[in-house]
């Protein structure tokens, strides 16, 4: 039986502990999923500890499974950073030789002289900064005077915060893109981000109304192959706005992860063939750059009470594939993402159950496979592991 559909699902920041070269980063040490369990005393992940999760690397509260339910391994980052932007392209088949440009100073006067110019005020901020930390230095004073807050991080991101009674959403999206229209050539960041809020100062909230404005990837990806073979992509969360929408067939908004996990369901009933990719963003958002393992582990162990409501719902020709695009461990002084190998969990019916997959070289082998599985033109980039986990092999 051929597999028509792959449910791919990136728990954003999930990563598996610290690669080789982690130290060039910064990030020694880092473990997202180990350190977070140590953190708070164990995690308690029963659904994803019998897929084989603590078989991939050591998680205290998950054991390793005697037997996984799904073929189980890590895989290393071979491209430069350790951004959203780089970790979901590298998935979909792309890798970057040279990292995308990041502003540790802030970004320099030739591209704020230019944004302030052409969107008409002036702005506040201009630094390297916690999201939360930095609306609440200057949300009050973006309040009086009008002005937006532009700030960075770690990453190679463009951020544009303001609130949402003091500069309308869509003025704020029609900002943003200007900056994204600027930032080209040298200074062609990963993406722009809107970063809207409300509250009052002392009790600012950022809203899900955030939208990020990416890069075109430079070549075909994954989500293009799957395209131009005749079927749909659905894209789950922020997964549109990382690709700009290339390759994507559908679109689904999300406000949080249960909402994610909502519309993941959603696309499965409405899917007859393709990929649906989805992103789980609570993880890194909310938890891992405010590093607060206690959230962190909450969101793990809640999308793990939901993961039987996806499993139950695979058809038999149907893969589901677990995986992440960095780390981002809550529990280092860093808020930033961490350079990190990723979990890979892929399980259905037709596939083959306690494979040890080891550690693969790149994130790339992950889109490889899935466009082996579902008969797609092979990507630049990656090995596919398909006669690996198949139980028998796909007819045409």
């Amino acid at each position: 039986m051929p597999v028509k559909r792959v449910i791919l699902i990136v728990l954003d920041s999930v990563g598996a502990g610290e690669l080789p070269d982690a130290a060039l980063y910064g990030d020694e040490g880092s473990n997202t999923l180990a350190n977070t369990a140590k953190a708070v005393g164990g995690l308690d992940l029963p659904n994803l500890q019998k897929m084989g999760l603590g078989n991939i690397v050591e998680i205290e509260g998950v054991p390793p499974a005697e037997r996984p339910e799904a073929s189980y391994g890590k895989a290393a980052e071979r491209s430069a950073g350790k951004d959203t932007t780089t970790g979901h392209w590298e998935i979909a088949g792309i890798i970057l030789e040279k990292p995308f440009p990041v502003y540790p100073d802030g970004f320099p006067p030739e591209v704020m002289e230019e944004f302030e110019r052409r969107i008409g005020t002036k702005t506040l901020g201009n630094r390297p900064a916690s999201g939360t930390q930095i609306i609440n230095e200057l949300g009050e004073e973006h309040m009086k005077t009008g002005y937006p807050i532009v700030y960075t991080s770690a990453d190679s991101v463009f951020q544009v915060a303001a609130h949402e009674e003091v500069i309308p959403i869509e003025k704020l999206y029609e900002m943003c893109m200007i900056a994204r229209e600027i930032l080209k050539g040298d200074h062609a960041v990963s993406r722009v981000i809107a970063r809207p809020f409300v509250g009052t100062p002392g009790n600012f909230v950022r809203t899900y109304n955030r939208r990020d404005f990416s890069l075109k990837p430079p070549e075909e990806t994954l989500l293009d192959k799957v395209k131009k073979a005749g079927m749909d992509v659905f894209a789950v969360g922020k997964i549109w706005d990382i690709f700009a929408g290339q390759g994507i067939t559908r679109e689904y908004h999300t406000e949080g992860n249960m909402d994610g996990v909502d519309k993941v369901l959603r696309a499965m009933d409405e899917m007859e063939r393709g990929l649906v990719m989805a992103n789980l963003v609570d993880y890194d958002m909310l938890y891992g750059h405010r590093n607060d393992p206690h959230g962190y582990a909450r969101a793990l162990q809640d999308f793990d009470g939901r993961l039987l409501e996806i499993v139950e719902k695979l058809k038999s020709d149907d893969v589901i594939i677990l995986t992440a695009d960095h780390g981002c461990d809550p529990t280092t002084p860093s808020t930033d993402h961490s350079r990190e190998y990723i979990p890979v969990l892929v399980a259905g019916d037709g596939i083959k159950k306690g494979v040890n997959l080891g550690i693969l070289s790149t994130f790339s082998d992950i889109g490889q496979t899935i466009a082996d599985l579902l008969g797609c033109e092979k990507l630049p980039n990656g090995r596919s592991f398909k006669e690996k986990i198949l139980k028998r092999p796909i007819m045409s």
